[in-house]
């Protein structure tokens, strides 16, 4: 029997680069409590929620990609012909076909690369991180550019009470590539579709045809505000097991940017030593979904709070309800 030849990878995989696009509009919560009869105390308290960033008509999904891949290729020092597949996280970009990855891939210097989008919602950029790792180690692919990218506010409802002050834009990426020591802890992931229900679309595409309005996200905040801070920091947890990683060995937390208060409980039940800083990025970037964490890690650069080869543990949760963790080392 012809024995079929299997390819071979990188013994380790790590992050060689991390860039991130922030929308240049600003938005405060004066700006949102007239329309949904609320106050700017009552978002922050609900939400820890200062401000957030929504796109304008140039910043699309395609060209904010672009421009945080491009910071993430620049750092890796990686050519961009290198680069074997564009994995993209997202749920706003709002055509079903073909993957918005073709086109980043062109974009960025990579025109022959596999390309596809995943829709794994806030879980996204890690899962994104999952898939890079596995190909890097399997030998599909030497390097890898794992993207997660929304625009939450063509889809916000900005009269609902429940949302319109949540969800926000923006751009995060990562390259991916082969590394002499293990920089990509194994991943915790799953989903628990029986509460598919909790975060998802107040309208189907088919709905909302002739509306002149794209369909809506609905949230049912209490069940995901349980569902997110116990739930999720027993994955966290599991995630430092598995990368043989204690607690007080963390430098970094950077959870999904869903909520101040979930970052909290989640904070709490790890236990987290005073020295592990926590992301908190949520206060001026809002909700933004795939694009929560790596707008994190660049915000906690940016601030002197995280430095290169740091060891975070990372963890994003959100619509399916899906959830994925692993232990990173920033490059």
């Amino acid at each position: 029997m012809t024995a079929i030849t299997s390819p071979t990878g990188s013994q380790y995989a790590a992050v060689l680069g991390i860039g991130s696009y922030r929308p240049r509009r600003v938005v405060p919560n004066s700006e949102i409590v007239d329309q949904i009869d609320s106050s700017d105390e009552w978002i922050q308290t609900r939400s820890g929620i200062k401000e957030r960033r929504w796109a304008s008509d140039d910043e699309t999904v395609l060209m904010m990609s672009v421009e945080a891949a491009k910071d993430a290729l620049k750092e890796s020092g990686i050519d961009p012909a290198q680069i074997g597949c564009v994995v993209v996280s997202t749920v706003t970009h709002l055509y079903q076909t073909p993957a918005i990855a073709t086109r980043i891939a062109v974009e960025v210097g990579a025109p022959t690369a596999a390309a596809f989008d995943v829709s794994a919602a806030c879980a996204g950029f890690c899962y994104g991180l999952a898939l890079a790792s596995d190909m890097v180690r399997g030998g599909s692919a030497k390097y890898v550019l794992a993207i997660g990218v929304e625009r939450l506010s063509d889809l916000t409802d900005r009269n609902d009470r429940g949302t319109a002050f949540i969800f926000a834009d923006g751009a995060g990426a990562a390259v991916v590539g082969p590394a002499d020591e293990p920089g990509i802890g194994p991943v915790v992931w799953g989903s628990d579709g029986t509460q598919h229900a909790v975060i998802s679309q107040k309208e189907s595409w088919q709905e909302a045809a002739g509306t002149q309005n794209w369909p809506h996200l609905t949230m049912e905040g209490n069940p995901v505000f349980r569902w997110a801070s116990f739930e999720m920091a027993k994955t966290a947890q599991q995630a430092l097991d598995v990368a043989g990683v204690a607690a007080d060995e963390l430098d970094l937390f950077v959870p999904h940017q869903a909520n101040m208060r979930i970052t909290d409980a989640m904070r709490r039940a790890l236990k987290l030593p005073e020295h592990v800083k926590v992301a908190r990025d949520i206060e001026r970037q809002g909700n933004t979904s795939a694009a929560s964490i790596p707008l994190a890690i660049t915000a906690m650069r940016e601030s002197g709070e995280a430095k290169s080869g740091d060891l975070a543990l990372v963890i994003g949760f959100g619509a399916g309800l899906v959830y994925a963790a692993q232990v990173i080392r920033l490059p």
